[in-house]
């Protein structure tokens, strides 16, 4: 079956900087090639997209990923039917959820401070629900409760076992783009996990690194001249390196995740299309913000590489498992550049998985000059939307 893949694979060089870090404070690393490289996680790339999505979706088409998942939902709850107090709303959020997800929604052993609201029911794990997921079921705690805002009566409601399926169905269609992408997993209810359609590497640098230290002191503004030595002395350790950043994205499981619970009248190609768009910008133009004060590591990709599969996803961090030499004159750019433009049309020759016509090349800098025999070069509003009309054609033409 021909499937429908987006690999993106990009170059970004990040000046001294500590994006993300260890348990003990230093930049994260990892032996690959038998040296020592920088490294970000995944999970650091993937949190970086998400708040950017903030930026480029409408909150509705985003999800929540909370403990404090009752208190979200009292909020929809008290949206809908204002005479609900808060404690009111929580409870029947508390129920509800319950009843939908399986899982302990109870109060966290922590106790209230003196003139604090009692703390609110919380999931014992991080819970993942889509706004349009939350609206419903805060649509039906409502009518459960009959307007009343009783419990009772909820749970009276919630016994009949047409009411628990809808509550189920509720947050089991209507995803949200995050979801969507990056998959959920509900402890308490393994029907309800929904597969990840993307999947993003940890970053690596292309050449070897050694983390350094910087030793700094801060100055107490009130000291007079007699008062000499520092307010604070500390140490933060930092590295700079040129990244080969990938993921890849499967077109046909995000367009099944988007298409759960949507009206007959709506085409999935277009929610998949905008959720493809914006992961792609998202991806590509986010950075983790690890330390970013101290650094101000602002950087963008020097190189973006997105390529349309029918197969299977394809990585070329193979081209870098021997470590970019450091030129004399510095910088390693441009050897990794010419790195790739050797690497990819040897490896899409010897397995037969070319296609030019599905390739497209964002590039900046006299650097990035061998990549010229990879393709034309486009600029990230061109790549974004040329990625999202592929897709979504792909899509249509094999629904």
């Amino acid at each position: 079956m021909t499937r429908t893949i987006l690999d993106i694979h990009i170059l970004q060089t990040v000046p001294p900087s500590n994006i993300n870090r260890d348990d003990t404070g230093s930049p994260k690393t990892a032996f690959y090639g038998g040296v020592r490289r920088s490294r970000v996680s995944s999970q650091a790339w993937k949190r970086a997209t998400r708040k950017r999505f903030e930026s480029l979706l409408d909150p509705s088409e985003l999800g929540v990923r909370t403990k404090k998942v009752a208190e979200a939902l009292a909020e929809k709850i008290t949206a809908l039917d204002s005479s609900l107090d808060r404690t009111t709303a929580l409870d029947l959020a508390a129920e509800t959820l319950r009843t939908a997800t399986g899982s302990k929604i109870e109060p966290p052993k922590r106790k209230a401070k003196e003139g604090e609201d009692d703390p609110a029911p919380e999931s014992s794990y991080l819970m993942f629900l889509s706004a349009h997921q939350l609206e419903g079921l805060a649509e039906l705690a409502v009518e459960g409760s009959e307007g009343s805002g009783d419990i009772k009566v909820l749970k009276e409601f919630l016994k009949a076992k047409e009411n628990r399926a809808r509550a189920r169905g509720l947050v089991d269609t209507r995803h949200s783009v995050d979801i969507a992408l990056f998959g959920r997993m509900v402890a308490d209810a393994t029907d309800l996990n929904v597969e990840a359609a993307t999947q993003v590497a940890h970053a690596i640098s292309v050449h070897t690194v050694d983390n350094e230290s910087d030793y700094y002191t801060a100055v107490d503004d009130r000291n007079t001249d007699a008062e000499t030595g520092a307010g604070m002395i500390g140490v933060v350790d930092f590295n700079s390196a040129t990244l080969y950043r990938y993921a890849a994205l499967d077109a046909d499981r995000l367009h099944a995740n988007l298409g759960a619970g949507l009206a007959e009248d709506k085409s999935p190609a277009t929610p998949t299309r905008r959720a493809v768009e914006a992961f792609v910008k998202g991806f590509i133009t986010s950075l983790p913000t690890g330390k970013v004060n101290t650094f101000g590591n602002h950087t963008l990709p020097t190189v973006v590489i997105a390529k349309l599969r029918t197969e299977r996803p394809i990585s070329f961090v193979a081209a870098f498992e021997r470590p970019v030499p450091l030129k004399t004159e510095g910088g390693y750019v441009y050897e990794s550049c010419a790195r790739l433009a050797r690497y990819v049309p040897e490896l899409e020759q010897a397995y037969g998985v070319a296609d030019g016509e599905s390739t497209w090349i964002m590039r900046v800098g006299e650097d990035t000059e061998p990549l010229a025999a990879l393709g034309p070069s486009v600029g990230l509003d061109e790549l974004v939307e040329a990625v999202g009309a592929a897709v979504a054609g792909r899509l249509e033409t094999t629904a």
